[in-house]
């Protein structure tokens, strides 16, 4: 054949023909050639590869571009093209040399595939495992699998390479499993899924848990149980209820649905009822109950089915037979079956018409669930009181299983471990017995009940009390006096010696000391017994100290409706001994209350006695009732005075919240037995007794209306002033709508002022801003005027210690200006509420003047003292401005041996003063 002149070398090509001529097995220049000509004809190439790998059949880098060179030649010809056989060709001529390189092997293989050549493909996977050494057969087996798992491969053939590889890697047995599965070979995947959950040293490389694979093999052997052979399938799924606890419903559901499959559906219901019988929680309980019910509806409506389709069946034989005489055993004509139904049509044992019966097992199901759900929460904790009534509820109406259930209850129920109180179930199992008339019975459950180590005294107590109860509504009442007297009887020394040497004492041992058995004593005695009897019973109350104050209170009234009231008083008494407060209160309140509603004025100094040991005895928080008694008692058969003696003890006494109601009371009982004007002292002490600030105010003010009914406006006004202090005009402006309404009615200009710039002090006082005195303001002018600096401190919200230290520094440095002060001049920005003589002997000094007088500046004085220097009357600095001081002023008169005139000055004043004296 001859080659075309294209395909020789041309001239470009001459050089590297040479260099090859020259040195042939030069990998070098071999691939420099074929890298010049890269964008030549496939052909011309070929030619090139041909003639280097004849010289280099050893290199693998020539066979591996040749090949891939080749493959891109055939990538998108069809399967069946030429092209195919040919490179096939040189994949086997590369092999010869290659044999031993994986990467030739894999480019070969996958190509193998591609081409569908199955046994051809199959047969170079295993030359390319003989080939290669074991340590890369991971590189074989990866494409391998791929090839067996693909449509169209014989499933022997997949099976026999996948066991190879298990025994090549084991760990991959899941994936073998997962490919049995979706071959359906279910019995050798059930199987091995089983042999790896048995495998303790298994672990999984896709992360699934022994819980998945559990449950996956679960779903396998249940959903194939026509199929699956050779494994205890109940084995299984039972082991795998008793390993996993949370899955448990659907285990039991699984076996079920297994027997279902198997139609053993007999054996299913005893599955269904086993689980729900022992499953622990009511989620499971549900999961089994509902799969249970679709169960049984499903096999109900299959069985309605059957018979709607047998009946038609039974209709076209009558329709087409004509003759029924004849004998069906001569006719060989009919198969076995048909002949059996023939023969056994009409039979009892042979009727296949149960629907009934199975929808009555429907409804029986349905009617038990109740009861199933409790077994579950009892099984949960048996103990559980409250369970055990609730599942009696659910046999309302029927006596036998109501009994039985008690039966178990009393005997499942520990009561040291029982949640609840155990001795209902006592008590309810004899009312039981009692509502059905059967009173023997009855009194055999009360008396096991009050045998039973409860874990707690009451609870037996009230064992004891049901039965006592039971016996009176019987009319037995001798029968009740007496189960109390055993109840409450005190152990003997040799039970005691005996309980000891046992070393666990029961709770009967206590059983004397219960306060609840020993109250019901005392009311069956008092109801049924005599006094002497009921006298008994409480004086065994209180030796055993199980006493409560009510038990006091209860014996005394006892006491007194039979006349015995001194006996009654020492009940009381012993009463105040035992108990502290607060218990104790109501025994003293009730004892003094009938000794003296008893004896009134009779024992008065025994009364006075008593109450003076209840108020010493008595808290702050309880005193404040026993002191109003006491002063009843003065008051109705005593001294006014002890009375007004005793209120006034009792405004020292109670708690801070109670004193201004205990004034109160105080100033209207005085006020009622002395007068008014005998509140006054009241009043005052009151004030200075240190109530809270806002009580404080409230008695001002009371003060001050009870000073202007009485016609003392000055003191009503210096009231108002004291109290201002405790009001801050924001938040409290009914006092300053009191005061001004007051000045109104009884003030002149000045005392109106006076409160308005009362009002800006306290209300500056009660500010939060805080203002320093600028320095600017001390050295601009040397001639400042003090209480121009001082009004300034108070608008800034400064406090009195504050406003001192400042004054006593302006002091220093205005020295010289003093005398110029001292000359009755007017201070700029101060208003007096008092009227100061302007001339005379007592210039300078205040003068008494008439409030309701208005007296105004003369115009032409300021005229013609105008030029010269402005001569305005001098005041005093009013008391309230400095709050508690004003209080102490009548005892500073010696400082400087000032007359009474000089008294009524400032504070700011008489330092000015004494200033000037040096």
């Amino acid at each position: 054949m001859a080659i075309s002149k294209d395909l020789y070398p041309s001239q470009e090509d001459l050089v590297y023909e040479e260099e090859i001529l020259r040195n042939p097995f030069s990998l070098k220049l071999w691939w420099r050639y074929l890298i010049a000509k890269a964008e030549s004809p496939f052909k011309k190439r070929f030619i090139i590869y041909e003639r280097a790998l004849k010289a280099l059949p050893g290199s693998y880098k020539l066979w591996y571009a040749y090949l891939r060179e080749r493959l891109d030649i055939v990538r998108n010809l069809p399967v069946t093209h030429l092209q195919y056989d040919s490179l096939n060709n040189t994949f086997e001529r590369a092999l010869v040399t290659m044999h031993k390189m994986p990467r030739i092997w894999v480019m070969y293989l996958q190509t193998l595939t591609v081409q569908r050549l199955i046994t051809r493909t199959r047969r170079n996977f295993d030359r390319a495992l003989c080939a290669l050494p074991v340590t890369q057969h991971d590189r074989i087996w990866e494409p391998y699998l791929v090839f067996v798992s693909q449509d169209g491969i014989p499933i022997e053939t997949s099976l026999r390479v996948y066991r190879r590889y298990l025994m090549y890697d084991p760990s991959h047995i899941e994936e073998f499993i997962e490919f049995l599965v979706k071959s359906e070979r279910w019995q050798e995947s059930a199987e091995r899924l089983a042999s790896v959950l048995n495998d303790d040293k298994f672990y999984s490389i896709k992360g699934k848990t022994k819980h998945k694979l559990w449950m996956e093999l679960c779903e396998l052997l249940v959903h194939h149980a026509n199929v699956i052979s050779g494994l205890n399938v109940d084995a299984i799924i039972r082991g795998g209820i008793r390993k996993f606890t949370d899955e448990v419903g659907m285990l039991w559901t699984s076996l079920a649905d297994y027997y279902i499959r198997k139609n053993l559906l007999e054996k299913a219901r005893d599955i269904y009822e086993e689980g729900m019988m022992k499953v622990v929680t009511v989620r499971d309980f549900s999961v089994i109950f509902d799969v249970y019910s679709r169960f049984e509806e499903s096999t109900v409506a299959k069985r309605m089915e059957m018979m709607s389709s047998s009946d038609e069946e039974d209709d076209n034989e009558e329709n087409g037979v004509e003759d029924d005489d004849e004998d069906v055993r001569l006719n060989f004509n009919l198969s076995v079956k048909e002949l059996q139904r023939k023969i056994l049509n009409g039979f009892w044992l042979n009727d296949d018409n149960d629907v009934d019966l199975r929808l009555a097992r429907l409804e029986e199901l349905m009617n038990r669930r109740p009861a199933l759900a409790n077994s579950v929460l009892l099984r949960q904790n048996p103990h559980n009181v409250e369970q055990w009534h609730r599942r009696v509820r659910i046999f309302e109406g029927n006596a036998a299983k109501q009994i039985l259930t008690y039966t178990e209850a009393v005997r499942t129920v520990d009561p040291m471990k029982a949640v609840g109180k155990p001795h209902t179930l006592w008590v309810a199992f004899a009312k039981l017995y009692e509502d059905h008339k059967d009173l023997v019975n009855t009194r055999v459950i009360f008396d096991k009940a009050v045998q039973v180590n409860y874990k707690n005294v009451d609870h037996l107590a009230s064992v004891w009390c049901e039965w006592a109860e039971l016996e009176l509504r019987h009319k037995n009442f001798k029968g009740a006096l007496e189960l109390m007297r055993r109840a409450t009887a005190v152990p003997t020394v040799e039970v005691r010696r005996r309980v000891a040497a046992d070393g666990n004492e029961p709770v009967q041992m206590k059983l004397h000391r219960s306060l609840r058995l020993w109250s019901f004593y005392v009311d069956l005695e008092e109801s049924l017994g005599t006094l002497e009897s009921t006298r008994a019973v409480y004086e065994k109350i209180l030796d055993l100290r199980i006493a409560t104050p009510q038990i006091i209170l209860n014996y005394a009234f006892l006491l007194e409706e039979n006349k015995y009231f001194e006996d009654a008083f020492k009940v009381y008494e012993r009463g105040v001994k035992i108990f502290k407060y607060p218990h104790v209160k109501d025994i003293w309140v009730t004892y003094l209350t009938k000794f003296v509603k008893r004896y009134g004025k009779t024992k008065l100094e025994r009364a006075r006695e008593l109450f003076e040991h209840a108020v010493s005895m008595a808290p702050s928080d309880a005193v404040r009732t026993l002191y109003l008694q006491y002063a009843k008692l003065e008051e109705d058969y005593g001294l006014a005075k002890r009375a007004m003696k005793v209120y006034e003890e009792a405004t020292k006494k109670v708690p801070e919240g109670q004193k201004l109601e205990m004034y109160e009371i105080y100033i209207s009982r005085a006020a009622e037995i002395f007068g008014v004007p005998r509140t006054r002292e009241i009043y005052e002490q009151a004030i200075e007794s240190g109530l809270p600030h806002k009580d404080v105010k409230i008695m001002c003010i009371k003060f001050a209306e009870l000073e202007r009914s009485l016609g003392e406006i000055d003191r009503a006004r210096a009231l108002y002033k004291y109290a201002s202090q405790f009001a801050d005009p924001r938040s409290d402006p009914e006092f300053w709508n009191k005061w001004h309404e007051f000045e109104v009615q009884h003030g002149n200009e000045d005392t109106y002022r006076e409160m308005l710039r009362i009002k800006r002090s306290v209300s500056a006082s009660y500010s939060q801003t805080h203002f320093i005195l600028p320095e600017n303001m001390m050295q601009k002018d040397k001639m400042v005027d003090v209480d121009e600096a001082k009004d300034e401190l108070k608008k800034a919200g400064l406090q009195d210690d504050e406003m001192a230290a400042l004054e006593r520094q302006l002091l220093n440095t205005t020295s010289t200006n003093t005398e110029a002060m001292k000359d009755g001049g007017r201070r700029v920005g101060f208003v007096s509420a008092g009227v100061i003589s302007q001339s005379g002997e007592n210039a300078g000094k205040p003068v008494t003047g008439n409030g309701e007088d208005i007296e105004l500046p003369d115009e032409s004085d300021d005229e013609s003292d105008g030029e010269d220097q402005v001569e305005i009357a001098q005041k005093e600095v009013p008391a309230a401005v400095f709050g508690g001081l004003a209080r102490k002023r009548d005892g500073d008169g010696e400082e400087d041996g000032e007359d009474g005139a000089a008294e009524k000055l400032g504070a700011l004043e008489r330092m000015k003063r004494r200033k000037l004296v040096q």
